[in-house]
């Protein structure tokens, strides 16, 4: 790959993960403070990940497959985007923030598998390459949370400017992507159905004991997750601790970590047990919220953080990869769509329906709220899903 490819595909991906970083871990707190919404309007608004999730296979498999080459698309739904970021910035209330969220949302998740298709097809050795590129993603994410932290937004209330920071990046990154290498439509001529979107061929996989095991799995321990993106940044804040997205930040520092020293677990280790400890540490991190503070027990909550590395990577990477082996070559792509479907869509979706209605019943107070008991519940879930996974294994492995 040239130099001037690899720079241009790494603005690209640190620009896009940016983007998301941007407005996404700061939003329950926005909107619970600024907007006075409840709990509930918390967990429906993030709910639009989920939705978006949902119809963005839609949008690559029927339209940007077929028609359109994928750096065209990608520079206009951000250029899109950019307009409903602004407009956004300056919703006086919840009944206009959320649908125009619901509508950015729809536009944005596309970008994740279109900024992956423009990259693989630059590359000669994507299991090489690849990996270095999409790293970028992860660094913009964190570069997001430090100028949040660092420009003081939450103490100081001026959390709108996150979305107006937004639709700036979205803007330079809309007109980047017309600049991008060619990345024509692959199924240009071809027919494909809604089935093939939906990854209705990998179905089959699910006649498997084991894979079936694995994916109910992943749809339920994606409940848990969702109360960590919604409400991990409200928690922090409430309890005074200073630049909280940016102490988040090292959440993501935490995952290029893991996402490192994976490759040798995975041959000590092997897949179940690297999906047992990636479910372990979602119950660990939200003991430690529980009972954690700002004060003598601050370290709780950094461990918290910092474990966020083995929660997402030791479950959802090794999910990825587990599904990949699975299914072998003649599914491998409808079998990718499925799990994501389920997970980002369905998993997550459940969840952010119940950790709303999970605050709003421990509000103690304005814009107060009994934690013990909010992070109890997601631990709860995980244990169940943890006790579930391992007694259906305990004979038989999933690989």
């Amino acid at each position: 790959m040239k130099s001037s490819v690899r720079v241009q595909l790494s603005v690209m991906m640190f620009l896009n993960f940016f983007i998301w970083g941007a407005w996404f871990v700061t939003m329950g707190t926005y909107l619970g403070t600024d907007l006075k919404a409840s709990g509930t309007e918390i967990g429906i608004a993030y709910g639009t990940q989920s939705w978006g999730a949902i119809i963005a296979p839609f949008i690559i498999g029927l339209i940007a497959d077929r028609f359109f080459a994928a750096q065209k698309i990608l520079g206009v739904l951000h250029l899109l985007g950019a307009v409903l970021m602004w407009y956004i910035s300056s919703a006086p209330s919840f009944g206009q923030f959320f649908p125009a969220l619901l509508v950015y949302m729809i536009l944005y998740m596309p970008s994740i598998a279109l900024v992956n298709s423009i990259s693989f097809k630059q590359m000669a050795n994507p299991e090489k390459e690849f990996p270095s590129i999409r790293v970028l993603g992860t660094i913009g994410w964190i570069v997001a949370g430090m100028i949040i932290g660092w420009l003081a937004w939450e103490k100081t209330g001026s959390l709108e400017l996150t979305f107006k920071m937004t639709a700036i990046a979205s803007v330079v990154l809309g007109i980047l992507s017309f600049t991008l290498p060619n990345t024509p439509p692959p199924k240009a001529g071809q027919k494909v159905s809604i089935g093939d979107v939906l990854g209705v061929d990998a179905l089959g996989m699910l006649k498997n004991r084991s894979y079936l095991v694995f994916f109910i799995a992943s749809i339920a321990i994606c409940i848990p997750l969702a109360f960590y993106y919604s409400f991990a940044n409200p928690f922090l804040n409430e309890l005074g601790v200073e630049s909280a997205a940016s102490k988040q930040s090292w959440g993501q520092v935490s995952e290029i970590v893991f996402m490192l020293i994976m490759p040798v677990l995975f041959l000590r280790w092997g897949v179940k047990r690297m999906l047992l400890v990636g479910m372990s540490a979602w119950i660990l991190r939200y003991i430690l919220f529980a009972y954690g503070d700002n004060g003598a027990q601050y370290w709780m909550l950094f461990v918290g953080i910092l474990l966020h590395g083995i929660c997402y990577d030791f479950f959802f990477v090794t999910g990825q990869i587990y599904t990949e082996k699975f299914a072998g070559e003649k599914f491998k792509s409808a079998a990718q769509g499925l799990i994501t479907l389920a997970t980002y869509g369905v998993g997550m979706l459940i969840g952010y329906s119940i950790s709303g209605v999970v605050a709003d019943a421990n509000l103690t107070g304005e814009n107060m709220h009994n934690w013990l008991n909010i992070w109890l519940v997601p631990a709860a879930i995980a244990g169940a899903v943890l006790l579930i996974f391992a007694l259906m294994f305990r004979e038989k492995k999933p690989a």
